[in-house]
């Protein structure tokens, strides 16, 4: 019997209330960033995540969630940077050609790990997960950034951390000099 059949066949009558609320996600995000003295490229070295998101419904989407949200966070963090021309303001990055992308390779491993905890305002217990990673990832990638330049006196730098400002601001505090803005 066909689905459409069997709803005909079989009628149904449903009455149902819910109580609903704002559900709140939390997690800790740790990452450990390498910059090359002589290029100013970053590597994520190591990367690790613990997200709590509540009853897990299908784990193969909230990794996948996770994932891609930390690689999101990583290219905009790393590279994101739209360039317009000064006179014209037309932009410079206008294309993928031009404009740095996130890819496979940014992030090459991730360890991430669930630790849920039920909701009180949701039916099923679940919470959100899909920003988790690009929420996460900005504040622990720049600070893990910085955190490697600290020993040059290096303690603050406005992203994207593109390989260019990274190497100025270590050229600066190598000359006692401040990073300067891009």
């Amino acid at each position: 019997m066909k689905l459409a059949e069997l709803a005909k066949a079989k009628p149904l009558s449903l009455t149902a209330e819910g109580v609903f609320g704002s559900t709140f996600p939390n997690g800790c995000h740790i990452a450990e960033v390498e910059v090359d003295a002589e290029t100013g490229a970053a590597k994520i070295a190591s990367y690790c995540a613990v997200d709590d998101c509540g009853v897990i419904i299908n784990h193969a989407i909230v990794e996948g969630q996770l994932q891609g949200g930390v690689v999101q966070g990583a290219g905009q963090v790393f590279g994101e940077h739209i360039v317009y021309d000064p006179e014209s303001g037309q932009p410079l990055t206008a294309s993928f050609m031009d404009y740095c992308m996130p890819r496979a390779g940014l992030l090459r491993e991730l360890r991430g790990a669930e630790h849920p905890t039920p909701s009180k305002v949701s039916p099923l217990g679940v919470k959100g997960m899909g920003e988790s990673g690009c929420t996460a990832s900005l504040p622990a990638l720049v600070n893990a950034a910085i955190d490697a330049l600290r020993p040059l006196g290096v303690t603050h730098l406005d992203m994207p951390l593109t390989p260019s400002r990274l190497w100025h601001a270590m050229q600066a505090a190598q000359q006692g000099q401040r990073p300067r803005a891009e």
